[in-house]
């Protein structure tokens, strides 16, 4: 296939724009009320909450690099690679927590909404760009 011939589909930008959005709600949300879900899980809260905050600090960077890759999202793959396998590893990492009991199973709700329905869009973004060799 030519060069030509390999553009972003339509439904590329939406996802990484909702992605987006998504991820700097939510890393806000944990931001500026760190307890809340260790609250609604009924969960014992974290000895340190900042690093609770952290991770929400990290999510919305997430989404500012997804915003960022929906207005090219062939070009600016590797911001989907990461993201993808930050999306990956985090339900593993769950998993693991579950296992050990440091986690309820419910507190997996956030692998739901946060890992698990990018999945598909992420990865058919990824096999596209590597159709486009990469570039």
């Amino acid at each position: 296939m030519s060069e030509a011939q390999i553009t972003p589909a339509r439904w590329m930008k939406p996802v990484l724009l909702a992605a987006g959005i998504y991820n700097i709600v939510w890393g806000g949300f944990v931001l500026f009320f760190p307890l809340t879900m260790f609250r609604w899980f009924g969960m014992q809260p974290p000895n340190y909450p900042q690093l609770w905050q952290c991770v929400g600090m990290i999510v919305g960077v997430y989404g500012v690099g997804y915003i960022a890759a929906a207005f090219d999202p062939l070009r600016h793959w590797p911001i989907v690679l990461v993201g993808f396998l930050g999306k990956v590893f985090g339900p593993i990492g769950f998993v693991q927590a579950v296992y050990e009991g440091a986690f309820p199973l419910v507190f997996g709700i956030n692998n739901i909404t946060n890992d698990l329905i990018w999945w598909i869009p992420f990865a058919l973004i990824l096999r596209r760009a590597h159709q486009n060799n990469w570039r």
